[in-house]
């Protein structure tokens, strides 16, 4: 019984588990704007990956999505994508994921 309620509080706090990267980015509304391996009205994740590798981007890149901006792949903007949009847990698996296309 201690071990479930340490369980929940566990659960409560740091969220439930982060969903399988593309859905999470599905339904953050990412694919609308981003593919794989096409440039669409952003870059591709293949495209983000090659700028980034070798690099430790994780925190740089969700500070990008969480702030929005321009100008790292051209002119036209991102808008701020916040927690209520893709969580914290969510946000860094996607991040990974692109990382590794």
């Amino acid at each position: 019984m201690k071990s479930l309620l340490i369980l929940s509080a566990m659960t409560l706090a740091f969220g439930a588990q982060a969903a399988a990267p593309e859905d999470a980015m599905n339904k953050a509304g990412c694919m609308a704007c981003h593919a794989k391996d096409k440039k669409l009205v952003g870059p591709s994740f293949k495209d983000i990956a090659a700028k980034y590798k070798g690099q430790d981007a994780v925190a740089k890149l969700m500070e990008k999505v969480r702030k929005g901006g321009s100008g790292s792949f051209g002119p036209i903007p991102m808008s701020p994508n916040g927690p209520d949009k893709i969580n914290d847990a969510d946000l860094k698996a996607s991040v990974e994921f692109i990382l590794k296309s």
